[in-house]
């Protein structure tokens, strides 16, 4: 239990070191250093950084509330908005600082690590998917258009709320947030008027 307990400490603190620094700057020893842990007790637990960062993706990932849009007692546009809203409140409590740890790993690491890029890949795969089924039942209920495409829209939701971010903590300012919320929920979102009978 004891292991499993400090296994566990370790992952925490690597999802923290590795949001506020990035992988290159959290060290095995800012991590476990962190964690409380000897630096020795990483290696029974983890092969390498790059393993534990995987695992850290997963964990962060988890606490995206990924689960709530699958929420059938909202409605999947308000469940979807409000997704969206508690990673921008999230953000913006943190100062416009850290950003999304998959986003962050994507542009700082998938370049030099094939373990990583997968992570991030299934990472944005999962949460896409998770998108992608709201905008189905969206379009079931008549509240977006049927001529989206639910994976194709959800993929791009995704890429323009990493890009979002990345203005966001640019500027120190939420005008992007703005920006992003005005255009796919007031715009690319937005139920089709009906069109006039002849």
């Amino acid at each position: 239990m004891a292991r499993q307990s400090m296994r566990e400490e370790i992952v925490d603190a690597a999802v923290a070191q590795f949001h506020s620094k990035g992988y290159n700057a959290a060290g095995v020893k800012d991590i476990t250093d962190a964690a409380g842990t000897p630096k020795g007790s990483f290696y029974n637990h983890f092969e390498s950084k790059e393993s534990l960062a995987v695992v850290a993706l997963e964990r962060y990932g988890a606490s995206r509330r990924l689960q709530d849009l699958a929420a059938s007692d909202i409605a999947p546009l308000v469940r979807l908005r409000k997704h969206f809203e508690f990673l921008r409140d999230e953000t913006v409590d943190a100062g416009f600082a850290r950003g999304c740890l998959i986003g962050n790993f994507g542009a700082e690491v998938a370049d030099h690590s094939e373990t990583i890029r997968t992570g991030v890949r299934e990472s944005l795969g999962h949460w896409a998917s998770m998108i992608s089924g709201a905008l189905v039942e969206a379009q079931q209920a008549g509240t977006v258009r049927a001529d989206l495409d639910p994976e194709k829209t959800a993929r791009f939701l995704l890429n323009a709320w990493e890009g979002t971010l990345i203005a966001a903590r640019s500027s120190r300012s939420g005008d992007a947030f703005d920006d992003f919320f005005d255009t796919a929920f007031g715009a690319l979102l937005a139920p089709r008027p009906a069109q006039a009978q002849p």
